[in-house]
């Protein structure tokens, strides 16, 4: 199916894609957040893992304080590596999703310009009722 310039509607949609000036999904900052936040992820989980067994191998209260201090800065280095970790894992996948519904949103108003006007499409057929016919189906009139 192509418009009145011949243009296709996949090379529309790319066109207008490069309009919108999406970023690559593979671009390096994103990428490098990703990575950190795995690395906060992996590392906090590595600070609250040696902390537990710091404040349990040890009788000195003041030693006892600090495993605790590093057990809970780790925790809030998993919790914030987590974040990072999937609000970059699922900008690549929203992304595309986005496109995908632009592009099925161009598809549907395509197929509606091509249906014709209300006022000249038939009625149902004498004596049927659609809006109480359950056993018909024929799609119900809007």
């Amino acid at each position: 199916m192509t418009s009145m310039s011949g243009e296709t509607r996949a090379d529309r949609f790319v066109r207008e894609l490069s309009e919108l000036r999406i970023p690559d999904p593979a671009a390096a900052r994103t990428t490098l957040w990703l990575r950190l936040g795995a690395t906060l992820m992996v590392l906090g989980l590595a600070l609250a893992a040696s902390a537990y067994l710091v404040t349990h191998t040890t009788q000195n209260p003041l030693d006892q304080r600090d495993g605790l201090a590093l057990g809970l800065g780790g925790i809030a280095a998993t919790v914030v590596g987590a974040a990072l970790f999937l609000r970059y894992s699922l900008t690549g996948f929203l992304r595309f999703w986005m496109a995908r519904q632009s592009y099925d949103l161009a598809v549907l108003a395509d197929r509606l310009s091509a249906v014709p006007s209300r006022g000249t499409t038939p009625g149902p057929p004498a004596g049927k009722d659609l809006n109480h016919d359950l056993a018909s189906t024929d799609p119900a009139t809007r």
